[in-house]
């Protein structure tokens, strides 16, 4: 655990919490050891990964961003209103700025906590966020969102709201989704509000599309993670021998993105030498869908209640506010 001193002062410190390279070398070689493969889908988001996500929100089939944007546009005063004075924001995974200064214009909160794993992007993107809201006092902390950590000592007097927007959630599969909302209950503590964007299930052509665009650019932001571990870990995935594949669950309610190999091939990672088989799938992210009721019973499960919720027209996505019991 480090604080880069020469980027802190009163209203802005560099946390950064990231885990030792070692460990992600265990974690990955472990993943990969599986009799069905995969790679954690945090692994998309070095620089490039993000840049490239920033790209798929903009893309004409994925309705996912400019819907929750739609819901912030027409519930924001709401949500505001809803919230306690002295509010910290803690935004999980916080990846592009576009989202957070809706919030950060209406809510005008105390302090804000950006927190996540791509530690350049992370701060680069508060550093501009500093020179455009100078009256808020910024604390960005590169971690792992999928584990526990900490928030900064600057905002313990401070009211938290969790944000996590875009169905991220919906990475994770339903039991451990329930495990990383208990998390986030300990983080806030017995109060804490969570404002979190949950995609809901709908056509299927609508969904598979959403993950499989036209322009490919999805299949490059999937085939980026093998680029983030060959730069990371030293590994050798070679590119050109893994092709995206993207489909939907219907028994699990979730859309499943895959690397598939396309020959049989031998790849080093950090050492250790990984076999996959002609056609042989990578897993590399699910994006669970879920009915409003469905959700809200997820999040009762870690003991949140829910004390608002939103939909589109559409009933394609939903806000939810919730507050740790």
């Amino acid at each position: 655990m480090t604080t880069n001193s020469s980027l802190s002062n009163a209203q802005f410190a560099f946390l950064d919490l990231k885990p030792d390279l070692d460990v992600i070398v265990g974690e990955v070689q472990q993943s990969l050891s599986l009799e069905a493969k995969s790679i954690s889908p945090k692994f998309f988001y070095d620089e490039r990964g993000s840049e490239l996500f920033d790209a798929i929100t903009e893309l004409p089939e994925y309705y996912v961003t400019r819907t929750e944007m739609a819901l912030f546009d027409a519930h924001m005063e709401e949500i505001s209103d809803s919230l306690e004075e002295n509010i910290c924001v803690i935004e999980y995974g916080s990846g592009s700025t576009k989202k957070i200064r809706r919030l950060l214009d209406v809510l005008k909160p105390e302090a804000y906590v950006p927190v996540d794993i791509s530690g350049d992007y992370l701060l680069s993107n508060a550093q501009t966020l500093l020179g455009d809201f100078p009256a808020l006092k910024i604390f960005p902390v590169c971690a792992d969102i999928t584990e526990s950590f900490a928030l900064p000592t600057q905002v313990s007097e401070l009211r938290p709201l969790g944000f996590y927007p875009g169905s991220s959630i919906g990475n994770f599969e339903p039991a451990k989704a329930v495990d990383f909302l208990k998390r986030v209950h300990a983080t806030l503590g017995t109060g804490g509000y969570f404002l979190v964007g949950v995609d809901a299930k709908k056509d299927v052509s609508i969904l598979e599309a959403a993950y499989d665009d036209a322009a490919g650019v999805t299949a490059q932001f999937n085939l980026n993670t093998l680029v983030h571990l060959n730069e990371k870990l030293g590994a050798d995935f070679d590119l050109d021998q893994f092709v995206h594949f993207s489909k939907y669950n219907s028994d699990q309610g979730c859309i499943q993105m895959f690397l598939k190999s396309s020959v049989a091939q031998q790849v080093n990672v950090a050492g250790k030498v990984i076999s996959f088989a002609e056609g042989e799938l990578l897993h590399t992210e699910n994006s669970y869908k879920y009915a409003k009721q469905e959700f809200i019973t997820l999040a009762q499960s870690a003991q949140f209640e829910c004390l608002k919720s939103w939909q589109d027209d559409n009933e394609w996505f939903s806000l939810f506010l919730l507050r740790a019991c």
